[in-house]
């Protein structure tokens, strides 16, 4: 059996973070190995204790997690590498979601989702994919990309991208999976990860919702077109 899972759960509010731990530490699979009450504290936390997925409240005190998230990451021995970051959040912080993207979070999660969205959320990002799934997610995601006008600087950024890998990535805005896109445009799951591998290689995008957002960003895929797909 594999090591398990190691989850750092950082939040200023003490029974939340309890309430976290024991759905965590209740999995096999999962385990709770450090507990921080704001953004500084988790950066110090995670420099000294290896971990593979941080779930980071966004609002706390001394510093945000978009800022803790942004210097976790940064520490991070390079693209790709580092802990995975879901961020904690409620509707009502959308303005600071997009900031959280770009700081390479690799999802969201409302707190008061079922726990087992918890669950899910934190083995699909430790597999190397991101939390995009469900239908409240992709909402969330065409709304705060839609909050940034499409600039010149993010257009450039798919010039070089092929006519099948912009159609990967629309289907990847969907919230697809690889064996799904690989039904869609009847191709093996295989070939579908080698086309993921290079938008994100060529977009400069950390997973796939930085991608998706990165797409809404440089008007390459419209907020409530058809490669949004039903909400």
């Amino acid at each position: 059996m594999s090591d398990p899972i190691r989850v750092v759960l950082v939040d200023d509010q003490q029974l939340v973070r309890a309430g976290l731990a024991m759905i965590i530490d209740s999995q096999p699979d999962l385990t709770v190995v450090g507990e921080a009450d704001d953004g500084a504290a988790a950066v110090r936390l995670v420099a000294q204790r290896p971990c593979d997925v941080i779930l980071m409240d966004v609002r706390m005190p001394t510093l945000d997690g978009i800022a803790a998230t942004r210097a976790i990451l940064a520490a991070a021995p390079g693209q790709g590498l580092g802990p995975r970051v879901i961020m904690l959040t409620t509707f009502d912080l959308d303005e600071y979601l997009l900031a959280a993207i770009r700081a390479g979070a690799s999802g969201f999660l409302l707190k008061d989702g079922p726990p087992e969205d918890l669950l899910d959320a934190i083995r699909t990002v430790h597999a190397g994919e991101a939390v995009i799934a469900p239908a409240s997610t992709r909402r969330l995601i065409e709304h705060v990309a839609s909050l940034a006008p499409a600039l010149p600087e993010d257009q450039r950024r798919f010039a070089s991208l092929t006519e099948r890998e912009r159609e990967v990535l629309s289907l990847m805005a969907k919230g697809l999976s690889n064996s799904e896109i690989g039904q869609a445009l009847v191709v093996s799951e295989a070939t579908v990860k080698t086309h993921v591998g290079h938008v994100l290689a060529k977009i400069g995008a950390r997973d796939r919702v930085q991608a998706v957002v990165a797409a809404y960003e440089g008007g390459l895929i419209r907020p409530g077109s058809e490669a949004d797909g039903p909400a």
